[in-house]
């Protein structure tokens, strides 16, 4: 049975209640356009719930690892300046989610919550360099053992709600569910500079699971 995250099933529901309805129609009236509707809604409500699938995922795991909080494509590395919680240079590694990957965000890395900002903007595409600055985002600061981590959520074209699960002075654990972005995103990972990225741009990664920078 898939797993799925708790902000998608009044969707999934939703969904599979408009099926339900058009199986019904079709076999009551026996109209060729309701079946030619239910042909067309039943790939859209099983695509619903892969969306909001919530997979257990286990890999490499240890305080010298960053590990991939997103599922999606890197499309950014790059060294940047951190002015919010790391307050100086940084690398950041992009990752851009597309409407067919699994939305569920993860920790790179476990720590305590240290920071968290939320901040209106706009909806451009994610995968673009200024949706940094310009979208809507929410960004989680951690305290680890290897110095301060952030991760940004940010939306996209489509996407209009970030969550973002836990208050500052929580304890976390690397690969523990840190939130979710509906439909279509991007997460930044911010990292001190003695890390190594182990990731190039065009590669995939599985949140929880790909390693996307390593301590010597």
């Amino acid at each position: 049975m898939i797993r799925t995250a708790p902000e998608g099933r009044p969707f999934i529901i939703g969904a599979w209640l408009v099926a339900l309805v058009l199986v019904v129609l079709a076999l009551r009236s026996g109209v060729v356009a309701w079946w030619i509707a239910l042909a067309v809604w039943l790939p859209i409500a099983v695509w619903v719930v892969a969306f909001f699938r919530d997979p257990a995922r286990d890999g490499e795991r240890g305080e010298r690892l960053l590990i991939a909080p997103a599922d999606g494509q890197v499309v950014s590395v790059i060294e940047t300046e951190e002015p919010f919680f790391i307050r100086g240079r940084a690398r950041r590694v992009s990752i851009f989610m597309n409407v067919f990957d699994c939305h569920v965000n993860r920790y790179p890395i476990g720590g305590e919550v240290a920071y968290r900002h939320y901040n209106p903007g706009k909806f451009g595409h994610a995968a673009a360099e200024k949706s940094s600055l310009d979208n809507e985002q929410s960004s989680v600061g951690l305290n680890t053992a290897r110095g301060k981590i952030l991760v940004r959520q940010i939306a996209g074209l489509v996407a209009r709600r970030i969550v973002t699960d836990h208050a500052i002075g929580t304890r976390v654990q690397q690969g523990e569910r840190l939130g979710m972005i509906r439909f279509g995103s991007r997460v930044d990972l911010f990292f001190p500079m003695d890390a190594q990225v182990a990731v190039n741009v065009g590669d995939r990664t599985s949140a929880g699971m790909t390693v996307v920078a390593k301590w010597p």
